[in-house]
């Protein structure tokens, strides 16, 4: 029978870290998505050649906003555990008039890496929008969500 309580919460319905002490220690991968939506003027402008902002280089910057908003993950997220991440990887590709953005994170731990994935996907998409906003307000992140995990519990694959 599962157990339906929330892994956060203590017998007393506290706020608590979930202690991973006995946990096997394995290799664990998640991979998460954000879908940007983009405008056709942006959309232009990106296919044809990298926009070069006074940020840098739009879709390159992305990249490596994800992977250190993925290494940075528990110190946005109440009681997520700090995880030392042994390989992160953001893909940028384009699909009609989106930017699908995946963020592949890996460990081998006790815990995880399903928030670091979805934060470094968040990331990356915020800032495709930081960096574009200049260009149109009508950009849209669409969509975050996983997509697949292993090594933990349950293997998840949305296919």
């Amino acid at each position: 029978m599962a157990d339906n309580r929330f892994s956060h919460l203590d017998g007393d319905e506290n706020q608590t870290m979930v202690n991973v002490s006995s946990k096997a220690i394995t290799n664990r991968m998640a991979v998460a998505q954000a879908v940007v939506i983009l405008p056709p003027e942006v959309l232009n402008l990106l296919r044809d050649q990298e926009i070069n902002t006074k940020k840098g280089p739009v879709l390159q910057t992305a990249i490596l906003a994800g992977i250190m908003g993925a290494k940075k993950t528990s110190d946005l997220i109440p009681l997520c555990h700090p995880l030392g991440l042994d390989n992160c990887q953001i893909n940028i590709r384009f699909n009609q008039n989106e930017l699908i953005i995946n963020c592949t994170a890996n460990i081998t731990g006790k815990t995880g890496v399903e928030m670091e994935a979805l934060t470094g996907a968040s990331v990356a998409a915020l800032t495709v929008y930081d960096m574009c906003k200049a260009f149109s307000h009508d950009i849209v992140i669409k969509e975050i969500r996983l997509m697949a995990k292993s090594g933990g519990k349950r293997d998840f694959n949305r296919s």
